[in-house]
């Protein structure tokens, strides 16, 4: 077949996720021809399908339907009083999974774009190999390539994968029945996430990990209060431990043994080891590409290889942040670059985190370590969710907000928010920071009443009268 023959693109997107979707819209919005090639039968990779939705709606759903919420309200409690299924908790989850599908897949063609299922590879540095059903070949050409392939968790060896009772982050959602005790391996993000929605859910949760703070990069207060309402919530922790041994020997508990010299016994356990770069199978080195650590892509400025200059990367495929949210910006700049589009800019100064543990935390901006260590003047103004109406209302008494402004002229440098819709309330000191606004912002602004909008007006006072009287 030459090349005259192959179907020919302006733009082959590798990859269906957030990224890749966000990259094949941008390009069809500037009139490019596009394909983009997804190797399962449905667009939305891990974002929509096993990770970022999928987890975040079981989440809403242990809390709404355990009544981990309505315990919370003075006299009420409708919490399950009969042995639920995992039936019962996914459901939702599905309906949700499949909307989302269906809105990318609406936007893909309403873009003209072309959606190809299969698996691809690398043949040269502008063709695309796709194996799909029946061992079908196809061959496409694309003058520009946007790798977004995404990740995929570590399997470390010494855990049996095979084994029911055994999970890794993908899998965990495919259980068929809630495990009574459930051991979760690593307290990153993802860990730390459904060690909540299962302790939510009623399951016995221990999380183990070999450091000895959560989250390190948090604020430090915030990581000490999270703390603090987990270990409420139910789970137990097991810092400065390592596991030695997975026994899944007896068919009636797996024995996790730790560097300690301590044993747990459970029916569960779900292995959150890190995640490496789903590009194993690309060929990569036929495009003139080298795999770094994790099998992560190199690129420079705006997304573009750093090796074959038409070739461009975005998403968890690149390492660091990682995020669902990066991933889309990522790619469109990429695209915009690669198609010199004038109106592209880069990817914002300022990048949210939210995790959705429970309590939920969020945060953008320095933290108070990042201030001391840069021997920047500062000053802290804090208010708690149970000194405000809204925070009464919805039954929050352990949410804080946490505002960092600039000791001098009071700008704001840093929000930090542990509670109840804290990835929400984090976006309005975003704005403000993308602004350089200072704490008269807050004290000049009218929030409705009563919403956690107050939090921000009054974290601002705390922090003037700390200022005035400090």
């Amino acid at each position: 077949m030459t090349v005259s023959e192959m179907s020919r693109y302006d733009l082959v997107v590798l990859g269906g996720g957030p990224a890749g979707v966000s990259g094949a819209i941008a390009a069809g919005l500037l009139g490019k021809r596009v394909a983009l090639i997804e190797k399962e039968a449905v667009v939305g990779g891990a974002g929509i399908n096993t990770g970022t939705i999928p987890s975040k709606t079981l989440r809403e759903t242990a809390l709404m339907l355990s009544g981990g919420r309505s315990r919370r309200l003075f006299g009420v409690d409708l919490s399950l009083r009969r042995e639920a299924t995992i039936a019962d908790f996914m459901c939702h989850e599905k309906h949700v999974k499949a909307l989302e599908r269906q809105r990318s897949e609406g936007h893909l063609a309403l873009r003209g774009v072309s959606t190809l299922h299969g698996n691809a590879s690398f043949r040269d540095s502008h063709t695309i190999r796709i194996v799909s059903a029946g061992d079908v070949e196809t061959l496409v050409h694309g003058e520009k390539i946007l790798i977004a392939t995404g990740s995929s968790p570590l399997r470390p060896p010494e855990f049996h994968f095979e084994d029911d009772r055994i999970h890794d982050s993908n899998e965990i959602l495919e259980l068929k029945e809630l495990p009574k005790k459930l051991v979760v391996i690593g307290a990153g993000v993802i860990g730390c996430e459904y060690a909540g929605t299962f302790a939510a859910l009623g399951t016995e949760v221990h999380l183990v990990d070999g450091r000895d703070t959560l989250l390190p990069f948090l604020d430090r207060e915030v990581s000490r209060r999270l703390v603090d309402a987990m270990t409420e919530n139910g789970i137990h922790f097991h810092w400065k431990e390592t596991v030695l041994e997975c026994d899944a020997k007896s068919r009636e508990n797996v024995v996790i043994k730790l560097s300690s010299g301590a044993a747990i016994e459970c029916d569960g356990v779900l292995v959150c080891a890190g995640r490496s770069s789903n590009t194993a199978s690309l060929d990569v080195s036929a495009a003139g590409l080298t795999l770094g650590k994790r099998g992560l892509i190199q690129v420079g400025p705006n997304y573009q290889s750093t090796e074959t200059s038409h070739i461009y990367a975005a998403g968890d495929v690149i390492g660091a942040p990682a995020l669902a949210a990066t991933g889309i910006e990522q790619a469109r700049i990429a695209v915009c670059h690669a198609f010199d589009e004038p109106r592209s800019c880069g990817l914002s100064r300022l990048l949210p985190t939210g995790i959705y543990t429970i309590p939920e935390a969020s945060f953008v901006g320095d933290t108070e370590e990042l201030l001391i260590e840069k021997r920047t003047p500062y000053v802290v103004g804090r208010c708690k969710y149970s000194e405000i109406p809204r925070g009464d209302i919805i039954g929050d008494n352990v949410g804080f907000l946490k505002l960092l402004f600039h000791r001098d002229d009071m700008r704001l440098l840093g929000v930090h928010v542990m509670g109840e819709q804290a990835t929400e309330v984090v976006h309005l000191g975003l704005l403000a920071m993308m602004m350089n606004a200072t704490a008269d912002l807050f004290q000049q602004t009218c929030f409705n009443y009563p919403t956690l909008g107050d939090l921000y007006k009054y974290a601002a006072y705390d922090a003037m009268f700390t200022r005035k009287n400090g």
